[in-house]
Parts: structure tokens; sequence; C-alpha cells
């Protein structure tokens, strides 16, 4: 009889370890019985143990019944070390490893050691770029396993774990309860080298890589090395200029997902990162903790070469290019080198006139992004740069910044050549301009050179006639907002600028700063023909075109040329007839402010220019200094044809029409016709019976007034004019040339 005992040769050892096993056995079958849907007979299934809690299918019974004990937190086997606990003896064994740092496995490519031959097996992986995990729908390859099963989760698109928190849903339970994590603060996985927490032990293995320096993912390409395999292919696309991730909706391509996704944000316009002190937001967590920095003062990166220390690691970069002076980036057009790639990038858009940054607005397009932001300011009128003096507010920070100097009044940037200071560098720079003659802008429509680019730019529009700026109270136009801006003044009558000497008020800034020089008395510029000091430059610069009778100013109706733009348009006035200024007293109009206020002296009898030898005064200066020619004799202009001399250019010019028989000015009543515009006006009279000048005395009136002027000699019994023969006084200078006929036996 051959009676089977259960377990004849069982050893101590496997008793023992049976007993190990055995004071949890019964609970473990007792929960598997009640939680398992057993699939029936005659279905063929690969996973026929079902978990009841969770849903979760395996092939083994065993597998389900270790399975269980995560739902029931059963974990018997406890490290003596660190205290963690395991639900199965071998997983404790490998637990073990970490502690005593046995990493029997080396890699024989990058040396890195491993504590099992399986993760040493995963590793190679990496230098082989063995993928032998397939995914059955879409053919995409992996290395691990794992990955492939997260992977397929994209393609049934299950997420059954929702957060109750923020309602986001997860197709894994562990991903959801690391997803908890940010919600409850939770960082269990900490260093034991700088304290520092993370949510997950992926993100602390990472971490530890910083501590001991270790790059065990080199590039095949350039040789260098990164902490991360992700890293290195992100690094990959550098070489092979790989863009995955392309916006549809401006088509720019990224080399990054997450740079994509920041990039997304500035469509649809989403700001989430906040500033607690301003309020602005960004897009960036980046931008908000450099803007944070604005508001601490913090400037964490010095210069190790002259001390300065700025609040971007970037702007760091950019000004050690001061010191050595290192201009890489050329243009292959005009030969202009830049410090900066971007530069260089933004400067080819003026040779090929690309605009890519358009106002939604107004349609104006910018060759860049910041230059489209500061013109955005313009249609919102947003100044959120405010002066902590005198409480001004700005449009730019660059703007305050200037602004500022004003109240410290320091000019730190002096001139070598003639000792002028300057409150910026980039002033000196354009001042230094004067002294060399440089003109490096050059107009394409007329060859005219600049020695400013904004110079060259308002004179383009004098060419292209753009004036879309327009006064909605006289229409006029202009090709500049400032300039409307300035104009507005006119009409609401607003001086904002105002005289600290003598209290008067201007409209413009440089009108103030040119009226100042009047307090100061201050002449800078002097001219080197005839030692004559003005003070703008501006001044001399018009003054030298006597000297070289230059007159760049033409008209196009009549060719006549000018030495000033000012004149030129007073000139056209003739041409359209224009006469914008009118005498509020009799309703006469003229061309020019000046001829209506010396006009206006004949109403109010004032005559301000005397004569300093005879006393006579007068209401013009011309008039006075035509009248001083008189006494010095001077007859600088000669006739040519009898040599008659004249003291003015107009006397000699009607003059000339004597000679060659010239009567331009025809009466258009009688025909006659005049060599002087003033004769025919006089001739007039006759037709009409207009006689304006009118005696006071005796109310007589005459149509000219010199006869006036004769008529009045009657009243006041005065005799000016004396005979040097006979010594008889006469009141009129023609009567006394008719009695001089009479000594001389003229009839």
């Amino acid at each position: 009889m051959n009676s089977v005992d259960p377990d004849p040769q069982d050893s101590p050892t496997e008793t023992n370890k049976r007993t190990l096993y055995k004071h949890n056995k019964t609970n473990h079958e007792l929960f598997a019985r009640k939680n398992v849907h057993q699939v029936h007979k005659g279905e063929k299934d690969e996973r026929p143990y079902k978990c009841k809690i969770c849903g979760k299918s395996f092939s083994h019974s065993a597998s389900l019944t270790s399975h269980l004990e995560k739902h029931n937190r059963d974990c018997p086997y406890k490290c003596i070390i660190c205290g963690k606990s395991f639900n199965r003896p071998c997983t404790l064994k490998r637990h073990l490893e970490i502690h005593n740092d046995e990493r029997p496995y080396k890699c024989t490519i990058c040396g890195k050691y491993f504590n099992h031959s399986s993760n040493l097996k995963t590793h190679m992986r990496i230098h082989n770029d063995e993928r032998p995990y397939k995914c059955t729908i879409c053919g995409k390859y992996f290395k691990h396993p794992s990955t492939l099963k997260t992977h397929a989760t994209i393609h049934n698109a299950e997420l059954p774990y929702k957060c109750t928190s923020c309602g986001k849903s997860f197709k894994h339970s562990s991903t959801h309860n690391i997803h908890m994590r940010i919600h409850n603060d939770e960082r269990p996985y900490e260093c034991t080298i700088c304290g520092k927490s993370f949510y997950l032990s992926s993100t602390l293995k990472s971490h530890m890589i910083v501590h001991n320096g270790e790059r065990p993912y080199k590039c095949t390409i350039c040789g260098k090395a990164f902490k991360h395999s992700s890293t290195l292919k992100t690094h990959v696309r550098i070489h092979n200029d790989e863009r995955p991730y392309k916006c549809t909706i401006c088509g720019k391509s990224f080399k990054l997902s997450s740079t994509h996704k920041i990039h997304m944000r500035i469509h649809n316009g989403e700001h989430p990162y906040e500033c607690t002190s301003c309020g602005k937001s960004f897009y960036q967590s980046s931008t908000l903790k450099s803007h944070m920095r604005i508001h601490n003062g913090e400037r964490p990166y010095k210069c190790t070469i002259c001390g300065k220390s700025f609040n971007l690691s970037s702007t760091l970069k950019t000004h050690m290019i001061i010191h050595n002076d290192e201009r890489p980036n050329k243009c292959t057009i005009c030969g202009k080198s830049f410090k900066l790639s971007s530069t260089h990038k933004i400067h080819m858009r003026i040779h090929n006139d690309e605009h890519p940054y358009r106002c939604t607005s107004c349609g104006k397009s910018f060759n860049q992004s910041s230059a489209l932001k500061s013109h955005m300011r313009t249609h919102s009128d947003k100044r959120p740069y405010k002066c902590t003096i005198c409480g001004k507010s700005f449009k730019h920070s660059s703007t305050l910044k200037t602004h500022m100097i004003i109240h410290s009044d320091k000019r730190p940037y002096k001139c070598t050549i003639c000792g002028k200071s300057f409150q910026h560098s980039s002033t000196l720079k354009t001042h230094m301009i004067i002294h060399n003659g440089e003109r490096p802008y050059k107009c394409t429509s007329c060859e005219k050179s600049f020695n400013q680019s904004g110079h060259l730019k308002s004179h383009v529009t004098i060419h292209n006639s753009e004036h879309p700026y327009k006064c909605t109270s006289c229409g006029k136009s202009f090709n500049y907002s400032c300039n409307l801006k300035t104009h507005m003044r006119i009409h609401n009558g607003e001086r904002p600028y105002e005289c600290t000497s003598c209290g008067k008020s201007f409209n413009q800034l440089s009108i103030l700063k040119s009226h100042m020089t009047i307090h100061n008395g201050e002449r800078p510029y002097k001219c080197t023909s005839c030692v004559k000091c003005f003070n703008h430059s501006s001044n001399l610069k018009t003054h030298m075109r006597i000297h070289n009778g230059e007159r760049p100013y033409k008209c196009a109706s009549c060719g006549k040329s000018f030495s000033q733009s000012s004149h030129l348009k007073t000139h056209m006035r003739i041409h359209n007839d224009e006469r914008p200024y009118k005498c509020a007293t009799c309703g006469k109009s003229f061309s020019q402010s000046s001829n209506l206020k010396s006009h206006f002296r004949i109403h109010n009898g004032e005559h301000p220019y005397k004569c300093t030898i005879c006393g006579k005064s007068f209401n013009r200066t011309s008039i006075l200094k035509t009248h001083m020619r008189i006494h010095n004799d001077e007859h600088s202009y000669k006739c040519t044809i009898c040599g008659k001399s004249f003291n003015r250019t107009s006397i000699l010019k009607t003059h000339m029409r004597i000679h060659n028989g010239e009567h331009p000015h025809k009466c258009t009543r009688c025909g006659k016709s005049f060599n002087r515009p003033s004769t025919l006006k006089i001739h007039m009279r006759i037709h009409n019976g207009e006689h304006p000048h009118k005696c006071t005395r005796c109310g007589k009136s005459f149509n000219r007034p010199g006869h006036l002027k004769g008529h009045m000699i009657i009243h006041k019994d005065e005799r000016a004019y004396k005979c040097t023969i006979c010594r008889k006084s006469f009141n009129q200078s023609s009567t006394l040339k008719r009695h001089k006929m009479i000594h001389n036996g003229g009839s």
C-alpha cells in the first residue's frame, strides 16, 4: 500500500516558507473569492480572472491575489531601513538593492551601472534605438511595454478617472492619484542633498542628475551631452531642422510642443499669469517671473567687467558684447554689422520692405513687434508709466526714463569738439554728424541726403503726398499724428509750454526752447563768412545760403527759387490767391501774417521804427531801411542803359519799363496801360469815382495820398520847399519846380 503523505519530503526550510506565507493566505483567498468574476466554461479569454472592484483582468489567479493587496493595502513585507512596505518578498529583495547601492550590471557603451539585468537590457535600447513594442492600431514603436500600454489609451479615448476639484479626467487611477498631489500640494519625494520635494519619483530621479553632474545622453553630431534622453531628442531637431509642431492659424512651426502651446496663447489672447502688484498679465510664467524683478528691484545677473547688474540673463549676455565690441552679424546689402542675429534679422526687413506686424485697427504695418505694441497705445491712449516727481504719464518706459533726465538736469555726454553736453548718447552721436558733415541717409527720389533717418522719413512724405491725419476743425492734413496734435492747439488755444523767465506760453516745446535763447543771449553758431552769430544751427544753415546763393526751394508754377521753404509757401499764395490773414477793422486780407501786422499799424497809427537822423517814423523796418539810403546817399541798384541809380530793386525794375516801353498793367475799362500796379489802382479811381483819402480839417477827398499830403500843407501854412536863388518858399515841391523855371528863363 502506497499511501501518499501530503508532503513527506518537505525540508524545514520549505516548511518555514510555507508558514511565512500561511498567515495571510486565508484572508487573501476569501477576499479573492468575494471579489472575482470567473469566465464561464466554454468562453475563451486570455484573462479569465477579473477584479470586481476596478474591473481589471488577469491571466492567473496569483496575479489577481497580488493585485487585490493594493485595494486592501496589505503589504506584510517591510524594509527595516526606510520602513517602506511591499506585498511580495521578491519586491522587497529588489528594493534592498537601492540601500546597499549594488549595481552589478554595467553598460559596455557608456559605462552606466544597473541593479537588474532587465534594467540594463532596457537601457541598451537607447544606444541601439531598439523599439520592440509595436502599437497594432497606428504602427508606432516603443522601447518599453509600459509606454505602449499608456499610448494605447490614446486610441480608445477612455478617461474613467475624474478629478473632483478641477474636473480633469484621466485614463489611469495612478495618473489621477499623482494629479491630486497638485491640489493638496503633496510632495512625497524629497531630495536628500538639497531638501527639494517633488510630486513624482521620476522627477526626483531627474533632479538627482543636477547634483552628480551626470550627462549620459550624447549627441553623435556635435558631441554635446545631456542629462535626459528627451532633451537629446529635442536637441537633434536643431541639426535636422525638424519642427513637428505646427500652428494651424498662422502656419508657424516649433520644435517643442510646449513652445507651440505658449504660442497659441498669442492668437487666443490668453494671459494666465497675472502680477499681484500691478495686475499686468502674461502668457508665460517665466515672463511673469522676470516682470516681478521690476517691482522688487532684483538684478541677479552681474557683469564681471563693469559691475553692472541686470534682471535677465539674456540682457547680461547682450551687454557683454559691448565690452568685446564683437559684431559677427553683417548685412550683405549695405555692409552694416550687428551684435545680435535678431537685430540683423530686423535690419534686413528695411531692405526687403517687410512689415509683418499689422495693426488691426488702422491697418498700419511695422517691421518689429515692439513697434506695433507701442503703436497700439496710440489707439487706446494707455499711459502706464508715470513720473513720480511731476505726475506726467507716458506710453513707454524708455520715454519715462528719458523724461527723468529733465528733472535731474544731468548731461553726461559731452562733445569733444565744441564742448556741448547732451542727456543721451544717441543725441551726441547725431550731433557729431554736424562736425563731420556726414549725411548717410539718402532720398532715392531726389538724391537729397540727411544726417538723421527721421529727417529722411519726414522728407519722403513730400514725394508720396501722404497725409493720413486730418484736422476735423479746418480740414488740414498732416503726415504725422504728432503734427496734428500740435496743430490742434491752434484751435483750442492750448499753450502747455511756459517760459519761467517772462511767463510767455507756447504750443510747442521746440518754440519754447528757441525762445529761451533770447533770455540767456546764447548764440553758439557762428558764420565763418561774416562773423554773424545765431542761436540755432538751422538759422545758420539758412543764413549761409545768402553767401553761397543757394535757393533749393523752387516754385513749380513760375520757376522762382527761394532759400527757405517758408518763403516758397508764402509765394505760392500769389498763384492760388490765398489770403488767410484778414483785418478785423476794414476786412482787407493778406497772404502773410507780418503784412497784416504792418497793415494794422495804419489803423492804430503806430510807427515803431524811427530814423535816428531826421526823426521820421515808419510802420515797417523795410521802409526804414529804404529810407536810410536817402541819408547815406546809397544807390546800389544801377540802370545799365542810362546809368541812373536807385536805392531799391523794385524801383529799378519799374524804371526799366521806361526803356523797354513795357506797360503790363492794363485798365479793363478804357484799355490804358501802366508800368506799375499802384498807378493802375489809382487810375481805376477815376472810373469808379473813389476818393479814399479824406482831409480831416475841411472834408475834401482825394484819390491819391500824395494829393492829400499836398493839400494838408494849405491848412498848416507850412512852406518846406525854399528857392535857393530868391529865398521864396512854397508848400509843394511841384510849385517850387515851376518857380525855378522863371529864374532860368524857362516857360
